[in-house]
């Protein structure tokens, strides 16, 4: 009875995820499925754009500058993600590495700041931006967001697990605690590394708020860029689908490339 049972479970949970990742697969098809609408046909509901026409991809790209702004946002969500990354490894590896007094209370205090609401701290770094002159540029969109409380916890938890035999051998072979995070370290956490560098990389990819309060004067970013297609006369949904959808394509393409790495990462810290 138990055997009969135990067939009809799994298959009940393959259903239930199946339509769970239809549910979540669905909105992102239909915003492609309407960029590849005509103009005349974007109110159509079928689920299956006919005729296809790329004329939402073109009028996208004589709206806004679609390459440029996608390079920026590139190159913030990129730079942003790497500062997190790098901050995070330096912190997580100091928290783990020494034992000093103070050290949990620091750890709380630290975690403690991912409590603060965004909204609490803007000013003071909208202050700091202006003081130092970046208001209006990708610099002051990154400078204030190069550390991670996210990154610096998913981090210590794997070093915490590190075997510290490997340590102390790097310790007694000579090697500086310099050298042992990047020959010893690193090389070791490949795959929790490269799945918070994705998702870091997503965050700041999709950040808006913080955009929009610095470049005020100048809609730099793919998030920003997408405020062209709104207008008094009406929206033109074909383009700004299109639009979208283009902006989702390196989030994709980062994913593909990575993906290895971060189901590694997932099992890994399952089994642990």
């Amino acid at each position: 009875m138990t055997e009969t049972r135990r067939p009809r479970r799994q298959w009940t949970g393959h259903v239930v995820l199946g339509l769970l990742g239809i549910a979540c697969i669905f909105p992102i098809y239909w915003m492609y499925a309407t960029s590849f609408r005509r103009p005349a046909d974007v109110g159509d509901a079928s689920l299956f754009p006919w005729p296809l026409s790329i004329q939402g991809y073109r009028d996208a790209a004589h709206i806004i500058d679609i390459g440029g702004l996608l390079l920026n946002t590139f190159a913030v969500a990129g730079l942003t993600a790497a500062g997190q990354l790098l901050t995070s490894l330096f912190a997580a590896y100091a928290l783990t590495r020494w034992r000093f007094r103070g050290q949990q209370l620091a750890y709380l205090l630290f975690v403690g700041t991912w409590l603060v609401p965004f909204q609490v701290t803007m000013l003071p770094n909208y202050i700091v931006i202006v003081q130092l002159g970046l208001l209006n540029t990708l610099a002051g969109v990154i400078v204030p967001m190069l550390c991670s409380v996210l990154g610096v916890m998913m981090l210590r938890q794997h070093l915490q697990a590190f075997p510290r035999e490997l340590l102390e051998a790097a310790t007694m072979d000579g090697r500086s605690s310099w050298a042992t995070l990047w020959t010893v370290v690193v090389p070791n956490l490949r795959a929790p590394l490269a799945s918070l560098a994705i998702l870091l990389f997503i965050t700041s990819w999709n950040e808006y708020f913080w955009p929009a309060m610095v470049l005020r004067q100048s809609r730099s970013v793919i998030q920003l860029g997408l405020e062209g297609f709104f207008s008094p006369e009406g929206t033109d949904w074909s383009a700004l689908m299109a639009a979208a959808g283009l902006a989702c394509l390196p989030v994709f393409a980062l994913y593909l490339v990575l993906q290895r790495q971060i189901v590694s990462a997932f099992v890994r810290s399952g089994i642990r």
